[in-house]
């Protein structure tokens, strides 16, 4: 079959019995369906598009940064609806509360003078919520979607209440505006899968974008695939192989990014480092972004190319460090140089 010579492209063992590659022929359909669908709308970010389809095949969370008027808030939409996802949006502000994202109890009085309580549910009940510029809002605030980010559900006086399946969460932060906005901490950090930096378009994407978002016609993006499919695929994804040089090449990476471990020239300017969910996010993206590319294992090009997206977020350089005008970035591509 055509995936199988193109899953041979990687330099991973293939083991794949039919049915999986049939579930991967299948896949790739919807998957390149689900890409020419967001190219419609969202102009010279594909690299941007890739990565937060990555994200959700892999079942994770995404932190997209970058400055006002990117199209990130337009790429989420896109994306619930290529992706048939029930989707909500939150625009975080300071003045925002937990129960703002939640929901909240309320007192019923029945029609015998009975009462008790209802829980009404908050937007965080959807498959894809959009947390626009959650660095907005209070740490009390943020901290609330610590559970449903880890676990799936929600606690609420004690009460339990699943999330929908699936549940993705897709934020937005703006890099260069931070008054009045609280960091996020590193615990939420390192739920998010991958941090996926959107740059400014080149001059052919921006000449694009005058000519067909100023005109009467607004193009509309065509549903790609059920948020049945999705699940189905991201149950194929934890299916496909990944080989031992590529398992190597994660842990090789990971671990010489934590102080204490790997060079000394470079883990002395780090104060902290990924922790083993890195290592999870690695091995699971990198299974995506062969699936995104017409393969069936992933190869040590893979680990390469999300390490920015995976540990960028997960690092944080010294004081020292920072003074000499290092750069998570410049660390991040000396460890992936010595991947060879």
């Amino acid at each position: 079959m055509a995936a199988q010579a193109r899953a041979s492209e990687s330099n991973s063992p293939i083991d794949l019995d039919g049915g999986v590659v049939e579930a991967a022929e299948a896949a790739l359909g919807a998957i390149g369906a689900a890409r020419r669908e967001i190219g419609q709308v969202i102009f010279g970010q594909q690299k941007v598009v890739d990565l937060s389809l990555i994200t959700l095949l892999a079942g994770g969370h995404g932190l997209l940064v970058g400055v006002p008027g990117l199209a990130k808030t337009k790429l989420v939409e896109a994306m619930g609806t290529v992706l048939g996802l029930a989707a909500r949006r939150v625009q975080f502000t300071p003045d925002l509360m937990p129960s703002d994202i939640l929901g909240s109890e309320v007192l019923d009085e029945t029609s015998d003078g009975k009462r008790h309580f209802r829980f009404i549910k908050g937007p965080v009940f959807a498959q894809l919520l959009m947390a626009d510029e959650i660095n907005r809002a209070s740490p009390r605030t943020q901290s609330a979607l610590l559970q449903a980010m880890q676990e799936h559900h929600v606690t609420i006086a004690g009460e339990r209440y699943d999330l929908p399946a699936p549940f993705h969460v897709l934020a937005t932060q703006n890099p260069i505006e931070q008054e009045g906005t609280y960091p996020l901490p590193e615990a939420q950090l390192d739920r998010f899968l991958l941090e996926i930096d959107i740059d400014y378009p080149d001059r052919d994407a921006e000449r694009r974008i005058l000519l067909e978002t100023t005109g009467a016609a607004e193009h509309k993006v065509a549903q790609a695939m059920t948020a049945e499919t999705l699940m189905s695929i991201q149950r194929l994804v934890r299916r496909l192989p990944v080989g031992d040089a590529v398992i190597d090449a994660i842990l090789d990476l990971v671990r010489s990014a934590r102080p204490g471990e790997g060079d000394a020239a470079l883990t002395d300017k780090l104060a902290w480092g990924p922790g083993p969910r890195a290592s999870q996010a690695l091995t699971l993206a990198a299974r995506a972004r062969a699936l995104v590319e017409g393969r069936l294992a992933p190869s040590v090009d893979d680990v390469a190319a999300l390490a920015a997206p995976v540990l960028k977020h997960r690092i944080a350089l010294t004081f020292a460090a920072r003074a000499d005008g290092e750069t998570v970035e410049g660390v991040i591509g000396r460890l992936v140089e010595r991947l060879g």
